[in-house]
C-alpha cells in the first residue's frame, strides 16, 4: 500500500490521534482470535426533526387521506379522532417509498410502530419533541419538579454512566444543523441532557468535531489502551500482511487522510456559496451529514466512544437548507411538513427519503468496518432511527416512526415489522435499548416494561 514507509511512532500519532487498527487476519493467530475480548457494543440514536409524511413512510398507508394541519398546541385533539388501533404482532418487513433506500439492509433492520411519547397540553409539540425525546419528560412535568428545562437525564447519558468508562468520551453528541443563527431556544436544537438544567450540546461543525476527537489533550490518557494488533513497524508489517489485509489497512488510512480533505472542501465551498443561499449554511447537505457520520465511525473505531446521538436537523426552525439532488434551491423542511395537501406531501416524502439515504449510508459503512474479532461494527451495534412526531402536519405524538438497525451481538432478530400495542410508551423502547447495551436497570422514566418482541 502507498504510505507504508510510516514508522510505528508516526503512525500512532498520525493526525494527532491514537489509532487502533481494523481487524487484520494476517496478524491474528487462532489462539488470539479464540481468546480475544468481544468488541464493545455501540449505540447510535439517529434523530429526524419535524416529523415525517406517513403516507410514504409506513407500509399500508400509501392511499391514506392526506392530513390537514393541526396546530402544535392542539395535537392531543387528534389522538382519539384519528388514531387507528394497531393489530399487534410481528409481520414481514415491507418497504414503503421512503424506506426503499434500506432494501439492501433488509436482514439488518426492523420497523416498529405503535410507540407514543409523553405529552402534556399547553406546550409546543416541537419543544417537547426534541428536548424530551430521550428523557420521556415533558416541559410541564419538568416544571412540576422545579426543573428549569424540560429534561431529565437522557437515555444516552444513562447508558454512558454504566458502560462509558472504558472510553475517552462516555457519549458523543453530533448535529447536522447547518443553520447557525440562533433561531429558537435550546429546546429545539438538542436531544441529549446531562440532567435537569444541564444540556449536552451537540457539535455541528465538522472541524470542531475533528479537533475534539483527534487533537484533544485527553488522548494522552488513551494511549495505554493499545490493541494487541498494533503496527510494529513498516518492514514487519509488510512481511506479515496478506494482500487483502494490505488493502484493508490502506483503506483505513485513506479514510483518516480523507477526513481533513473533506473538511477543507466544505469550508471552500461555503466561502464560494451563491449570495442567494444563506452564508451560515454548510453545503451540500448530504456530504455534510456523511462527513459527520464518518467522523463518528472513526471515533468508534479508535475506541474514543461507544455511544452517540446524531441529530439530523433542528426542530421547527424556518432554517433554509439545500438538499442536493432533491430540490434545485434551498427549502424549509418544517414549513413543508405543514403544507402536505395537493402535491405538498411529495416534497416532504422526498426529504424523508433523503434522510433515509443518509441512514442507509451509516448502516452500510458500519457493515464494511471490521472489528478486532472479525465481526462487523454493525454486528456489535444498535442504530436507532426515530422522530418525536408521527406526522409533521398533525403534530401527533403517537405512532412514532422507529427503525432499529444492527444485531447487538446476536441479541436481536431482524428483518421484521413490529406492530406494538397502540400507546406503547417510547420509554419502553429506551429501557429495551439500555438493557441490550448491558445496563442493568428495571425502569427508565415512565416505562412499564421492555419490548420483548425485539429480543431473539
Amino acid at each position: 500500500m502507498a504510505g507504508m514507509s510510516l514508522t510505528r511512532r508516526k503512525f500512532l500519532r498520525s493526525q494527532g490521534a491514537f489509532l487502533t487498527l481494523p481487524f487484520l487476519p494476517s496478524l491474528a493467530s487462532a489462539k488470539t482470535l479464540k481468546t480475544r475480548k468481544k468488541p464493545d457494543k455501540k449505540l447510535v440514536i439517529f434523530y429526524i426533526p419535524n416529523g415525517i409524511n406517513r403516507r410514504a413512510f409506513f407500509p399500508g398507508e400509501e392511499e391514506a387521506t392526506l392530513p390537514g394541519f393541526v396546530g402544535g398546541f392542539n395535537a392531543d385533539k387528534t389522538k382519539n379522532q384519528k388514531r387507528v388501533e394497531n393489530e399487534t404482532g410481528i409481520y414481514p418487513l415491507q418497504f414503503s417509498s421512503s424506506m426503499e433506500p434500506l432494501k439492501e439492509h433488509a436482514g439488518d433492520i426492523s420497523l416498529v410502530t405503535g410507540l407514543e411519547r409523553t405529552f402534556k397540553n399547553g406546550q409546543d409539540v416541537h419543544a417537547q419533541g426534541a428536548s424530551c425525546f430521550l428523557t420521556s419528560v415533558s416541559p410541564v412535568q419538568a416544571a412540576e419538579k422545579g426543573w428549569r428545562y424540560p429534561n431529565g437525564r437522557s437515555l444516552d447519558q444513562v447508558i454512558g454512566d454504566h458502560v462509558g468508562h472504558s472510553t475517552v468520551f462516555k457519549t458523543l453528541e453530533i448535529s447536522t444543523n447547518g443553520f447557525r443563527a440562533p433561531k429558537e431556544p435550546i429546546y429545539f436544537d438538542n436531544i441529549s441532557w446531562y440532567g435537569p438544567d444541564k444540556i449536552a450540546p451537540s457539535i455541528r461543525d465538522p472541524q470542531k468535531l475533528y479537533e475534539r476527537l483527534f487533537k484533544a489533550d485527553s488522548f494522552q490518557s488513551h494511549l495505554d489502551e493499545v490493541s494487541s494488533l498494533l503496527l510494529e513497524d513498516a518492514k514487519t508489517l509488510d512481511r506479515k500482511l496478506g494482500r487483502d489485509d494490505r488493502e484493508t489497512l490502506g483503506e483505513f488510512m485513506e479514510m483518516i487522510r480523507n477526513v481533513e480533505v473533506r473538511i477543507a472542501k466544505q469550508k471552500e465551498r461555503l466561502a464560494k456559496a451563491d449570495v442567494r443561499i444563506p452564508k451560515d449554511e454548510i453545503l451540500p447537505r448530504g456530504e455534510y451529514i456523511r462527513l459527520q457520520c464518518d467522523l463518528m465511525l472513526l471515533a468508534f473505531q479508535m475506541g474514543m466512544t461507544n455511544i452517540c446521538t446524531f441529530m439530523i436537523g433542528p426542530e421547527r426552525w424556518d432554517a433554509t437548507l439545500m438538499y442536493e439532488g432533491v430540490f434545485d434551491k434551498p427549502v424549509q423542511h418544517h414549513n413543508m411538513t405543514h403544507n402536505q395537501k395537493g402535491d405538498g406531501w411529495k416534497g416532504v416524502a422526498k426529504i424523508d427519503r433523503f434522510h433515509m439515504e443518509q441512514y442507509s449510508y451509516m448502516i452500510r459503512r458500519m457493515k464494511e468496518i471490521r472489528e478486532t474479532d472479525g465481526s462487523t461494527m454493525l454486528d456489535n451495534s444498535l442504530v436507532a432511527y426515530g422522530a418525536a412526531l408521527g406526522d409533521g402536519a398533525t403534530h401527533q405524538f403517537y405512532d412514532l416512526p422507529f427503525i432499529l438497525a444492527g444485531h447487538g451481538q446476536g441479541q436481536i432478530k431482524q428483518g421484521r415489522f413490529l406492530k406494538c400495542k397502540s400507546g406503547t410508551l417510547n420509554s419502553n423502547m429506551w429501557l429495551t435499548l439500555a438493557q441490550l447495551m448491558g445496563v442493568e436497570i428495571d425502569s427508565f422514566a415512565d416505562s412499564s416494561g421492555v419490548i420483548s418482541d425485539l429480543w431473539t
